[in-house]
């Protein structure tokens, strides 16, 4: 058996193991054995005897723990075994505070050890008090629109029209000990970006990666800056197309507003404020990019995350209840689903989700796989149907390209070639399944 998540080998002992075993406590426990190489066979240990002796006093002794400390005796040879339990409250090695992450110990430094240790006081970072600011100090107006907000959206009582400020954030325990939540200041304070550094949204428009035609940067609060930004992207980022239903106006939109709007919320609720990194918001001719600096859930994967069920675990739940409260997000984790059937009503290619760069990306994309807009590209009418093949058959092979348009191998190297260089094909070649073109 291969080292793992909750199994590390060492030849031979050494004190400095002990960080080992407090990397174990401090995530979900583990074995450590002694005697046996990175590959699980056993190769013995001399001491034995003393080692069984030494080992539970200085765990205790060092690590303030206590585990199960056992001896095999094999044909082969001797080795240990070190059972740890994981541990309700955070374990030290002489002030060094280590974790298990997959097969490697990791020592917590930093914002990584704040989040730690608040984890086990059962506290989120958006839970931490914060001295020095009063009720007072908080915006007036930001009260007011997230009462009718809550109303509005049957998330709050309409005696909330006529609570105090004190008993509103009582009722959402967006206070404690008298004190205000980071939550608190970042929800309803005028400047939030006083306590938390770049605690706002960048919006740029871009020709290309490398070409930024003009950018916006939205301040205020996180209720101010989720209602600018979506001002901002659907008055100057996103097109409309005006058509009348007899004598009234319609405006339909490049976007479906309600899955934008729903990244947006995903984005400033979920984000990781210790990361001092605004969320970014990139626009370009055909698509949407999305970005907030965060982490995924422990064990989980972006593909539970964006293709199945999931239970909602909000980062930083203070806020998201405050957001569920106003009408801006929900509580069952169907943001993801969401979106994808908004776009696809819309007549949008899938939205992309993806972990990348320390943090989450939401791509909308337009449908710019039809033969009016490759056109307009200047692909010629090989590549073009390519395009068409790819996007039916999710993937197209080097022979398969000759196939279809009855060419040379030359001319399907180059015409795949220039459809890369375009940014409208990727190239792909995985072991076992041979080298093919997708749809970036």
């Amino acid at each position: 058996m291969s080292e793992s998540q909750n199994i590390e080998y060492k030849s031979s002992w050494n004190d400095d193991y002990l960080k080992w075993i407090c990397g174990f406590a401090n995530a979900q426990g583990g074995i450590l054995y002694i005697g046996k190489d990175d590959s699980g066979k056993i190769v013995g240990i001399k001491n034995a005897k003393k080692l069984m002796e030494d080992l539970p006093n200085k765990i205790t002794t060092i690590l303030g723990i206590v585990c199960d400390v056992n001896l095999h005796q094999t044909a082969e040879s001797d080795f240990i075994e070190i059972l740890v339990e994981p541990q309700p409250n955070p374990v030290n090695y002489k002030g060094e505070y280590h974790y298990r992450s997959g097969s490697t110990k990791q020592e917590l430094r930093g914002a990584a050890l704040d989040k730690f240790l608040l984890g086990k006081q059962g506290k989120h970072w958006d839970s931490v008090l914060v001295p020095q600011v009063t009720v007072a100090d908080l915006k007036p107006e930001t009260f007011d629109f997230f009462r009718k907000r809550g109303v509005k959206s049957n998330r709050l009582d309409e005696d909330a029209l006529t609570d105090t400020n004190e008993l509103l954030l009582d009722n959402l325990q967006l206070t404690e000990k008298n004190y205000l939540k980071r939550a608190a200041i970042l929800l309803f304070h005028p400047k939030p970006e006083k306590f938390v550094t770049n605690a706002y949204i960048k919006i740029g428009y871009f020709e290309s990666d490398s070409d930024l035609i003009f950018q916006d940067e939205v301040h205020g609060n996180l209720f101010e800056q989720v209602e600018k930004t979506i001002e901002l992207l659907f008055t100057k980022y996103i097109k409309a197309m005006i058509s009348y239903e007899g004598i009234y106006r319609v405006e339909t939109y490049e976007y479906p507003k309600e899955a934008v709007r729903e990244a947006i919320h995903n984005a400033v609720a979920h984000k990781d404020y210790t990361g001092a990194t605004p969320i970014q918001i990139s626009v370009y001719k055909d698509k949407i990019m999305i970005w907030n600096y965060g982490q995924l859930p422990e064990n989980w994967t972006m593909e539970k995350l964006s293709k199945s069920k999931h239970p909602s675990m909000p980062f930083n739940p203070d806020i998201a209840n405050a957001f569920f409260r106003c009408g801006y997000i929900e509580t069952w984790g169907r943001g993801y689903s969401k979106m994808t059937t908004q776009c696809f009503s819309a007549g949008l290619l899938e939205p992309l989700y993806y972990y990348d760069m320390s943090g989450f990306w939401v791509v909308f994309r337009k449908d710019i796989y039809n033969e009016q807009s490759l056109k307009e590209l200047g692909l010629n009418d090989k590549q073009i149907k390519a395009v068409l093949y790819v996007k039916e058959n999710k993937k197209i092979t080097n022979s398969e390209y000759q196939k279809i348009n009855g060419c040379s191998r030359a001319t399907a190297n180059r015409n795949l070639t220039e459809l890369v260089q375009k940014d409208i094909l990727l190239f792909n070649d995985i072991a076992g399944a041979g080298a093919n073109y997708q749809l970036k």
